[in-house]
């Protein structure tokens, strides 16, 4: 089977050993177990953000990776984007330890960094366009930083949805936040270098805070209406 988990950044080696790790997942399909191909549209629309999020962060300190799934698709019941990234925490604990994690995701790959949020490591999420069915599982985000940023032009996967499971999950005690795009679309094209800034900088703000054994920042409107960008 192949790796899960491709490294992005390398923790130099007079930086000493990490001290926080950031997890990269793209989109994907609803139903497909085709295999995923290099040129994979999805994965290549999230290059700029792991170089927004390598810029932004404070140190060298934090490892930076992407999560590689074995398939372009969800799946219903078998939900393998999630799998894959179990295993993608897995193969990073083998290469820095065990580090907290903050998990950004697009799209599909928000539903998974939430669904995953429920392993001890990850300390919180960041999810940008995510797909939020109705019914999606918050109970397990008791605790966890999340923050939701959508475009309010997306016509492929619901702002309103997401803000709906930012509010249950503040209801169920995640500090959870959300932030709409003005003009943002789902490919994260339109305004784009706003989508890159606001991501780079959420991530660093975690892992400044969680680097110096704090918590993840607070919720700025609990339950609320969104910030807006």
């Amino acid at each position: 089977m192949p790796a899960a988990l491709r490294p992005c950044r390398v923790i130099p080696r007079d930086a000493g050993p990490a001290r926080a790790a950031v997890l990269v997942l793209h989109g994907g399909a609803a139903d497909s177990k085709d295999p995923l191909r290099p040129w994979n549209v999805a994965r290549a629309r999230m290059r700029p953000f792991v170089r927004s999020v390598t810029r932004a962060l404070p140190d060298e300190g934090t490892f930076v990776g992407q999560v590689r799934y074995r398939h372009r698709g969800w799946n219903g019941a078998d939900a393998d984007p999630v799998a894959d990234v179990l295993r993608a925490l897995a193969e990073l604990v083998d290469l820095v330890g065990e580090v907290p994690v903050v998990l950004v995701g697009h799209s599909m790959g928000g539903r998974a960094a939430l669904r995953a949020a429920a392993a001890p490591q990850v300390r919180a999420v960041v999810a940008l366009a995510p797909w939020c069915p109705e019914g999606e599982p918050v109970a397990h985000l008791r605790d966890k930083r999340v923050i939701v940023l959508h475009g309010d032009r997306d016509r492929v996967t619901d702002p309103a949805a997401s803000f709906a499971l930012v509010r249950r999950a503040a209801e169920a005690g995640s500090s959870a936040s959300a932030v709409r795009v003005e003009g943002g679309d789902h490919a994260m094209l339109r305004r784009a270098r706003t989508w890159h800034r606001a991501t780079g900088a959420a991530v660093a703000g975690l892992v400044a805070r969680i680097g110096r054994g704090l918590d993840p920042l607070p919720a700025a409107r609990p339950g609320g209406e969104p910030d807006v960008l």
